[in-house]
């Protein structure tokens, strides 16, 4: 699928997870495709990044549960600040473990897990909705019963996939985007490179299939698709091209390089890149 026909499935009042964490191996191709969109009055589950920050800044999210929201080098993710300190969506603030075992009660299709995150802590008190549940057996542990972060659509991003949806991870990191895909009722997957099934183990061991094809709608291959998010070892995180994100007005970020599609994206980047006098960072090829 191309990244616009992908985004074409959803619709207004979704709830939609966006794998990767942080500023790293975002579907930001995806991401971009679905501001060109009308689609609204999302809610939005992430280990939030620019993905996060980009959707709050053009008015797109109703509420959004994630652990937290930040570019990594940038620890406060600006534009998801400045739309929460003004109040335009609703936040549910969960620990980073009871996130996870949120996506794990999707996944399998349970109501909710017990999990020990989050007992004693604020996060109860910011969240009057969350419940405990006693252990039955003898210990009678109390534990935090963290109700499953059912999705309606999923995008995350990889490093190389076949055209059945089998999704590869080539970085130090799988992140969760198994689990998003597992959580949702669609999931669209963005790599990097589309290659045939057989390649995919042919330097690769076979652990690194992370997204196993039943649990995926459709492929698009987007080359630099988590830009300006990292992708290891496809390419590094663009740091430069972050702050400038992180620094400018969004109307005007958003008017130059959101307008258009990825091939104007790409283009828009690399005009920036010579104007300022830096040079675009190359793509490290495994």
């Amino acid at each position: 699928m191309s990244a616009d026909e992908a985004v074409g499935r959803l619709e207004s009042g979704m709830t939609l997870g966006i794998g990767g964490w942080g500023s790293r191996r975002k579907p930001m191709a995806l991401v971009r495709a679905l501001l060109r969109t009308a689609v609204t009055d999302l809610t939005v589950v992430s280990y939030g990044g620019p993905d996060v920050g980009m959707l709050a800044a053009a008015g797109r999210i109703r509420k959004l549960v994630a652990a937290f929201t930040t570019l990594d080098s940038i620890p406060l993710e600006p534009h998801y600040r400045a739309a929460r300190e003004r109040g335009a969506f609703e936040l549910m603030e969960i620990d980073e473990a009871m996130f996870l075992w949120g996506l794990q009660a999707a996944a399998n299709r349970l109501p909710f897990l017990p999990v020990r995150a989050g007992v004693g802590s604020d996060v109860m008190r910011v969240n009057p909705g969350l419940r405990t549940v006693a252990s039955p057996y003898d210990d009678g542990e109390t534990f935090v019963a963290m109700p499953a972060l059912r999705l309606d659509a999923a995008l995350v991003h990889v490093n190389r996939a076949d055209r059945r949806g089998n999704g590869q991870y080539l970085g130090p990191d799988p992140y969760f985007d198994d689990l998003f895909c597992a959580a949702a009722g669609t999931a669209y997957v963005s790599c990097e490179r589309i290659v045939d099934t057989a390649e995919l183990t042919k330097e690769a061991a076979p652990q690194t299939l992370l997204v196993p094809r039943h649990t995926v709608t459709g492929v698009v291959e987007a080359p630099n698709g988590a830009h300006f998010t990292s992708c290891a070892p496809d390419h590094t995180r663009d740091e430069a091209f972050q702050r400038h994100y992180a620094t400018t007005p969004w109307p005007e970020f958003a008017a130059r390089f959101l307008t258009g599609d990825e091939h104007a994206y790409r283009s828009a980047v690399r005009v920036w890149h010579e104007e300022s006098g830096r040079r675009p960072q190359k793509e490290e090829r495994s």
